[in-house]
């Protein structure tokens, strides 16, 4: 018998497949979609959509290869600057904390980033450390939180195989919001500036956060998430940047389009970023962009 452990690893792919058979009359038509690989005069985005100037060079070229390169190195040593720490609630969740260096931030309220892991992450990944290097630390002070689920952050039925997305709030992403309130009560965050990102598994988890729990999170920050059964127009209110690879064979490049779609539809204006020969690792592409922490930290509730 398949276990819940082994069906969260596969959520990722399996849901994607899922999303794409129930669409039907074939791929829905994409407007305005952004590829890393346009100059940003041919983008026909509207201006309110257009993403920040993004790294020099095509995705897969040399030149931004050796971007995420330089990033890896600089970011030795950070994961031990992680605090291991453990939530009792329903269920125990194990997380890691940054916490930033004393003095940092002036006495004054700190913006807090969370960060949810894919499948791959589950049981030993809480190393997102781009927030924590030392050179956006100085500009941008932040606790960072990593926390970990063994049972998904958006919801399913795992009854079904593969396992079924639901449309509610996930047992991950509801222990997840229990921490986050706790650590608001321990430390001096700003609940202006709470920050949510995540990959993969960790991406629906997003979208199923920004969901229901909406008017919380001051911005969003979704790498390829695999698909869910949220009504994404539920997170119209709260500012996103999407990461989306077209070379991906773990969640198709239709299952983010689509949702940019509606969001769109519905009035929202999310910033939506395709790199064009980029697989399922298109976090790499998207937490090297320089303008990234930038405009995360410009966000405010």
């Amino acid at each position: 018998m398949i276990t819940r452990r082994e069906a969260v690893c596969v959520l990722s792919s399996a849901s994607a497949l899922a999303f794409l058979n129930s669409v039907r009359g074939g791929a829905a038509k994409f407007l305005s979609s952004v590829s890393a690989a346009e100059p940003a005069t041919s983008r026909s985005a509207a201006k309110d959509d257009a993403v920040p100037a993004l790294a020099p060079g095509a995705p897969m070229s040399a030149q931004r290869e050796a971007l995420i390169e330089a990033f890896k190195e600089k970011s030795v040593g950070i994961p031990e600057k992680f605090e291991a720490r453990t939530f009792k609630g329903d269920w125990d969740m194990p997380y890691r904390l940054f916490k930033p260096e004393a003095g940092e931030g002036a006495g004054g309220k700190l913006p807090l980033v969370i960060y949810l892991h894919g499948s791959g992450g589950l049981g030993d990944d809480n190393e997102k450390q781009m927030f924590a290097l030392p050179e956006n630390q100085k500009r941008f002070p932040c606790y960072v939180l990593a926390p970990q689920t063994d049972r998904g952050w958006a919801s399913y039925d795992f009854s079904q195989r593969p396992a079924r997305p639901l449309a509610r709030l996930g047992d991950g992403s509801k222990m997840a919001l229990q921490v986050i309130d706790a650590l608001r009560r321990e430390f001096p965050i700003d609940d202006r500036r709470i920050y949510l990102t995540g990959q993969s598994m960790g991406g629906v988890g997003v979208w199923n956060l920004t969901a229901y729990r909406q008017k919380f999170f001051a911005a969003a920050i979704p790498c390829c998430g695999s698909a869910g059964a949220d009504d994404v127009t539920l997170s119209a209110d709260t500012p996103v940047w999407a990461f989306q690879g077209d070379a991906d064979d773990t969640v198709p490049v239709a299952t983010s389009r689509e949702r940019i779609a509606a969001l769109r539809k519905a009035g929202a204006h999310p910033l939506y970023t395709e790199y064009a020969g980029v697989g399922h690792n298109v976090w790499e592409w998207a937490y090297t962009e320089p303008a990234l922490v930038e405009w995360i930290f410009a966000q405010r509730r």
